[in-house]
């Protein structure tokens, strides 16, 4: 069955994106229009002036409404940023019932238990994910109900972040004129992108390079068991190679872009790039090793931070789909390559499957997150009238 399109919402570091897609009976998400817009006002994925990411937004919403040929009136939002963190929690009820037969009572009670977690009064729940149920000892339990046991339990992960950043990215789609049908956290969507099912049930991490975050999330176990966002991607890159080789950051980010490799090559010592003055910078030579040696510094380091997040006792485990790279960074040369190394798994570029539509959205790696968005809100629509839930959790 066909659906009627949706719209996702991307307010990125780099780049605002608006997606409109819709459902096809032959299980392919059909994008139709795309509106694109380079970001100001926005920094390490958060709001920072609103006035500025509200103008890229609404200019973005009409680019994708002539690309779509149809009026935008609600979106499905992406949240990203460092603020965004997990918990695992443990949810415990007791079977009460004479013939201890667990019912849907009983899964609704260790659920809103396994939610009830303290975090800090300005921080918001995003997403309670179930991962394992529990029938007193008996692990892996895929649904509980109708098994007899005198105690049923169940592991959650929960992701939270910063309640007034979440609410900022919120008002700029509300003063855009949007309601907000729902909300996802960008590296679930990625996941939702770019993982097929074989991968989810081997067990996979994905990492989405942005241009001021990096989001991850990982599969293992038959659960998602991590996930997260850290306030470093390839602004930082582009940052470090102008600090480094004194050039104009503009030129930084098309010498990363364009000559840039996550790996130094000791064949690029003697290779020298000639830098035109501008900006008030002089003109120069710089050896591509250079280069190289302070992305690849960079990318190690991001890499180490994504790790550090992540529980040893996963790495372990056999997570057969190894490392997926996706996002706007994620196409540097020789980046998989260390990803393997720092991980000591198996890596590969992450691409949207199941898409059709726009050829450059299918393809493109930088377009996970809005794809995935799209994904999320066909298989779960709003039970509420749009904006409901939304307008409910952080205006009440």
């Amino acid at each position: 069955m066909q659906s009627l399109p949706i719209a996702s919402v991307e307010i990125g570091t780099h780049m605002v994106r608006v997606l409109v897609g819709e459902h096809r009976p032959d299980n392919q998400l059909f994008v139709t229009g795309l509106g694109e817009v380079e970001s100001s006002g926005v920094r390490k994925g958060e709001i920072v002036d609103l006035d500025n990411a509200l103008a890229c937004l609404k200019l973005a919403i009409r680019q994708a409404e002539e690309s779509a040929q149809i009026e935008i009136f609600s979106g499905h939002v992406v949240f990203s940023g460092g603020h965004i963190e997990s918990v695992n929690n443990r949810g415990q009820v007791l079977v009460v019932n004479d013939d201890k037969v667990i019912t849907r009572e009983e899964i609704d009670d260790v659920m809103n238990n396994a939610r009830a977690i303290n975090i800090s009064m300005n921080r918001q729940i995003l997403h309670s994910i179930c991962q394992h149920f529990y029938v007193d000892d008996q692990a892996g339990v895929v649904n509980p109900e109708g098994m007899e046991g005198a105690r049923l339990s169940l592991d959650m992960l929960l992701l939270h972040g910063i309640h007034n950043r979440i609410r900022n990215t919120i008002r700029v789609v509300e003063e855009a004129h949007l309601d907000v049908e729902d909300a996802a956290f960008g590296g679930l969507c990625s996941a939702l992108a770019v993982l097929t099912s074989v991968q989810k049930e081997g067990g996979a991490i994905v990492i989405d390079i942005g241009g001021g975050t990096t989001d991850y999330i990982v599969y293992a176990n038959k659960a998602i068991t991590h996930a997260g966002s850290i306030a470093v991607g390839g602004d930082h890159i582009t940052n470090d190679i102008a600090l480094g080789l004194k050039i104009p950051t503009t030129r930084a980010e098309k010498l990363k872009v364009e000559m840039g490799s996550a790996k130094a090559q000791h064949g690029h010592r003697g290779q020298m790039i000639d830098i035109p003055s501008e900006s008030g910078y002089e003109g120069k030579q710089i050896c591509l090793h250079d280069l190289n040696t302070i992305i690849q510094y960079r990318v190690e380091e991001l890499l180490e931070l994504v790790k550090e997040q992540i529980d040893r006792s996963v790495l372990k485990h056999k997570l057969s789909a190894g490392v997926i790279l996706t996002g706007g960074g994620a196409g540097m040369h020789g980046l998989a390559g260390v990803a393997e190394q720092a991980f000591d798994l198996p890596c590969n570029l992450g691409k949207p499957h199941n898409v059709s539509g726009i050829t450059q959205v299918a393809e493109g790696t930088q377009y996970a997150v809005g794809l995935g968005m799209l994904r999320y809100g066909l298989r779960n629509p709003p039970r509420e009238p749009p904006g409901g839930w939304i307008r409910r959790i952080f205006k009440g």
